[in-house]
């Protein structure tokens, strides 16, 4: 679904702020500008797409008629998505969002026949006169979660249930279990690859396996929100992402990791619309409120959601770096040493899994 992360991104400088000021000489529209969004998956009560169909619905909201927006939904990622983004573009859409990793490669092809057309490549890595690069910054997020786990956690055994191993997925369960272990150092995290983004089903067969391994609360890499009804329906606790899914797990929630769309996308239609529109590359977190955490599900202590919520806030003064050593890998190798913290470089290139975590990255 969202496959960036390549060490290819390093090399794209991060030099658009994530939601941008404008500083060109503008050229109004007299027609509404049409916006165009291509989704990897149904639109669903929560998850991924949810949370990008919500920033479509930001942009109508602070735009008004100044705006029409269209999407298409459930596109598989390759071919389908190459027709989809060039038919938008051939309807006259001035700005294309693509947000799923797999859609690079077919925006950046329709976008070198449609150079007067923007597209915003989102969880994409390379970006070309007319293609602009987004992603977020989701591990600070599973940071946040993972003290939550660690405060919650009964059995010192949380699951993970992973799309692909990727750098942005390894992230997440890093940060998740380093998390997890600042508060509670016995604390271990199992990990089931599934190799797909959006298969509800698999998702809810490997939440309900991890259960019956003394796993009490569980996270996610994932589209739907089968694993937080599967531990709505074990008793368990579970970290919702992308969404709020309290509607669907109101007793297992017990925090939820965030996507904040409209901001950005709303600038971005605005920048397409006075023709200041440049490209760039954008790597958003918490201080630029792309991502966040809260949420807090009814098991959740006041003093657990006051020490998460404060540490959110150094996170987004960067008084609270995730990734700080010492930190050792699962195998025994010292990957961060003491004092130091990694780069955004190594982070975008991270390829292994950190002490406490139970798996193996599978190629």
């Amino acid at each position: 679904m969202y496959k960036n992360l390549a060490a290819t991104l390093v090399a794209a400088c991060f030099f658009l702020p994530a939601v941008q000021a404008q500083t060109q000489t503008p050229s109004k529209l007299t027609e509404p500008i049409k916006a165009g969004f291509v989704y990897v998956s149904p639109i669903t009560e929560a998850g991924w797409t949810r949370q990008h169909d919500d920033g479509r619905k930001a942009v109508e909201k602070a735009l008004g008629d100044q705006v029409k927006t269209t999407f298409v939904a459930d596109v598989a990622e390759g071919a389908d998505a190459e027709r989809v983004i060039r038919d938008l573009a051939s309807q006259g859409h001035q700005i294309i969002f693509t947000p799923s990793f797999g859609y690079m490669e077919p925006t950046l092809k329709v976008a070198k026949e449609f150079p007067n057309v923007k597209f915003e490549s989102v969880t994409g890595f390379k970006t070309a006169p007319n293609v602009a690069a987004s992603n977020a910054r989701y591990y600070e997020g599973r940071y946040l979660a993972g003290i939550a786990a660690g405060r919650m956690t009964q059995s010192n055994v949380a699951g993970y249930v992973a799309g692909f191993p990727i750098p942005e997925v390894l992230q997440g369960i890093n940060a998740f279990t380093l998390g997890m272990r600042s508060v509670n150092p016995k604390a271990q995290v199992k990990v089931v690859w599934l190799n797909a983004w959006f298969d509800p089903p698999k998702e809810r067969e490997a939440a309900m396996a991890l259960f019956n391994q003394e796993v009490d609360v569980i996270a996610f890499h994932t589209g739907s929100t089968a694993v937080m009804a599967a531990a709505q329906e074990r008793g368990k606790m579970a970290v919702a992402y992308h969404s709020d899914m309290r509607k669907i797990g109101p007793d297992a929630q017990i925090i939820a990791v965030t996507h904040q769309w409209g901001d950005y996308y709303t600038a971005r239609v605005k920048a397409a619309m006075n023709g200041t529109w440049t490209s760039g590359s954008v790597w958003g977190g918490v201080k630029d409120g792309m991502i966040r955490v809260g949420d807090f599900g009814p098991k959740v202590p006041k003093k657990v959601q006051d020490e998460i919520l404060a540490k959110q806030k150094q996170v987004g003064s960067g008084q609270l770096k995730p990734f700080v050593g010492p930190i050792t890998d699962n195998e025994g190798k010292e990957v961060v040493p003491a004092g130091q913290a990694l780069s955004d470089a190594q982070i975008l290139q991270m390829n292994y899994l950190v002490q406490g975590v139970l798996g193996r990255v599978t190629r």
